[in-house]
């Protein structure tokens, strides 16, 4: 288990916090709930209802519609943050690759943080942004030709 100065440097390092202080860092790292689960496990299922952001400590999952890979994410990287914004069904799964630790924070407390501090909320429409332009771009690309 992470002590709380622990989860504050590993905070200050995601993107989506690394504008706040320490002393916020600190109350975030509070509500932050850390999780570990094993390879092979589904984290998050495409379709049911989300209410948690997720931060991989350590490890690597993998982020899928139905068998399609969509991405793999590993360390200090993000999952989650829709279902946080939008209550809508998940958009994809996701599967722990390795045995996986996790930090999560649920939607209420959430909401609290992104009241109190707009930054964060303005660290969230980052990820999102990047992650629409990465979208975007690889559905633009060129089909790759196949080799037979």
């Amino acid at each position: 288990m992470l002590t709380t100065a622990e989860k504050v440097l590993f905070l200050k390092g995601i993107d989506l916090f690394s504008a706040l202080a320490g002393e916020d860092l600190a109350e975030i790292a509070v509500i932050a709930e850390e999780i570990e689960r094993d390879a092979g496990e589904t984290l998050v299922v495409e379709g049911e209802p989300g209410d948690t952001l997720y931060f991989v400590l350590d490890g690597r999952v993998r982020v899928h519609r139905g068998d399609q890979p969509v991405a793999e994410l590993g360390a200090r990287e993000v999952f989650g943050e829709m279902a946080l914004l939008d209550p809508a069904p998940r958009s994809a799964s996701v599967s722990a690759l390795t045995d996986v630790t996790l930090l999560a924070i649920g939607r209420e407390d959430f909401d609290d943080i992104m009241r109190d501090r707009p930054e964060v909320a303005i660290g969230v429409i980052k990820v999102l942004v990047r992650r629409l332009r990465a979208a975007i771009a690889a559905a633009s690309a060129p089909p790759r030709p196949s080799r037979a």
